[in-house]
């Protein structure tokens, strides 16, 4: 079943006149293409169980009605499963493309766990996101009342797009202000376009702009405009601004040239794609082509950054862990991914040092897992002796990601942080410790995944149109 389109595809060429243009050829492709995709998605939703538990909708942390729209999907029935996965979701086709769902929902499928093989729930998200896309069905947000009060939301991330939509579909002003020239925070500059493709992001960030929503772009809080400012000028604030400061290597040598941030060479990568002009991209400080790489980390990040290196052409690329492969923090089907492409891992590894500046060479060293900890996880232990030297002209920290000092650099010594420099925010509602401000995402949790942001940015807005509709009802009975 699945090579029946192929070979329509071969003979569609084989009979192809030669005069026929190439946007000709692409439409019979596409055409064909679809005829496939719709095939397997139906066949792919046609398997789920309908089982009692959803365990698949359980395990998603916006509690996404799956089982209902793989049935829909199933039956035909594609507008109406682009409803119900809209419903819940305000940006399916993006979770569709970058959700762990081997953690998630893939991961506790019901026919998985038996051994046959999970639902490929993923890409029939996808799938019916981008036709409702082809087909007209997404449609401009359209609030049947405006309302006057308005809501400034400091970050462009999923968290605080998320919250907008749900804002400005409510008839309330939004305002989205965001330290870059493009809304869309790491889906638009820290995620490859190869797993998510930006002209996906940006017709949402249209979608929401054509829908009212206003982007002061190139915008940073504390500099550009004062966070006081913008308590001012709203009824409400809610602050999405992720965790964007990098954790630093340790060991002599880690200030070396040729040594960069995970979140820079992504950035630069993805500017690229863009067309943008990227000096450090032309220099090659920030471009992999003809270099050994090496990236530390064992997160997604890493695993972005190792697939980059590939594509951009990186004679080697290698990626140390400090822990084993069964402890690895990032996705397994990226590692398989990064591994099928000429990735090697160098497990229970660590940085003990660099050579040369720029860099010529890591010392690495050898570790082993010694007794769990608290939580029941092995600390990783070095081996004595169990060390040597990685050559290497480029290396990328891919550490992870802690909050910036935003009570220091908005200058409100009243936001509540937590130990981690994260914001201590209501549980569901996001409220922080000052009157009228909300939080949500990476900026409240530590750097997680994209789909919990949208899920707290979803509460969060629901949280301040509660708190708007009680105080118009105070008002009123007044």
């Amino acid at each position: 079943m699945a090579k029946t389109p192929m070979l329509k595809f071969v003979s569609v060429e084989r009979d192809m006149p030669t005069k026929r243009t190439a946007d000709a050829r692409r439409e019979d492709f596409n055409e064909i293409y679809a005829e496939y995709a719709d095939e397997k998605a139906k066949e792919q939703s046609g398997r789920c169980s309908q089982c009692g538990v959803p365990y698949c909708q359980n395990h998603c942390p916006l509690h996404n009605n799956i089982p209902d729209w793989l049935r829909l999907t199933a039956e035909g029935r594609l507008q109406e499963a682009y409803e119900v996965s809209q419903a819940t979701n305000t940006f399916p086709e993006i979770c569709g493309r970058i959700c762990p769902q081997d953690r998630l929902c893939e991961g506790n499928c019901v026919i998985e766990k038996s051994g046959h093989g999970t639902v490929t729930i993923g890409a029939v998200e996808k799938y019916i996101t981008d036709t409702a896309w082809e087909e007209g069905w997404v449609q401009p947000i359209a609030p049947s009342q405006e309302r006057e009060e308005s809501v400034g939301i400091i970050g462009a991330g999923p968290g605080g797009l998320a919250a907008a939509d749900v804002l400005r579909n409510a008839g309330v002003q939004v305002t989205v202000y965001d330290r870059y020239d493009r809304a869309g925070g790491l889906l638009t500059y820290g995620i490859p376009g190869f797993k998510l493709e930006k002209h996906v992001v940006m017709r949402r960030n249209d979608q929401l702009e054509k829908g009212g929503v206003e982007f002061v772009l190139n915008c940073d809080v504390g500099t550009d405009i004062s966070f006081d400012e913008i308590r001012q000028k709203h009824t409400a604030v809610l602050i999405a601004t992720g965790v964007y400061k990098s954790r630093e290597l340790p060991g002599p040598g880690a200030g070396a040239a040729g040594i960069v941030r995970a979140i820079d060479y992504l950035t630069a990568s993805n500017r690229k794609s863009f067309g943008d002009d990227v000096p450090e991209f032309e220099s090659g400080e920030l471009n992999a082509e003809g270099k050994r790489v090496v990236v530390i980390g064992g997160g997604d990040t890493a695993m972005d950054c190792v697939r980059t290196a590939i594509r951009q052409g990186a004679t080697s690329v290698k990626c140390l862990y400090r822990r084993d492969r069964a402890n690895m923090p990032g996705s397994q089907r990226e590692v398989m991914n990064a591994e099928e492409e000429g990735v090697e891992f160098e497990w229970l590894s660590a940085p003990k040092a660099f050579h040369g500046d720029p860099v010529t060479s890591v010392k690495v060293q050898k570790m082993r897992l010694g007794s769990p900890d608290a939580t029941g996880r092995q600390s990783p232990e070095e081996i004595e002796g169990a060390d040597y030297d990685e050559p290497a002209d480029l290396v990328i920290k891919a550490l992870g990601f802690e909050a910036e000092e935003l009570p220091t650099l908005w200058g409100q010594d009243e936001l509540t942080v937590t130990r981690w420099g994260t914001i201590r925010a209501e549980f569901t509602s996001g409220k922080t410790s000052l009157p009228g401000v909300y939080a949500v995402g990476d900026i409240v949790r530590g750097a997680s995944l994209v789909v919990w942001a949208i899920r707290d940015g979803r509460d969060a807005a629901a949280a301040i149109l509660e708190e708007m509709d009680a105080g118009a009802t105070a008002v009123a009975a007044e």
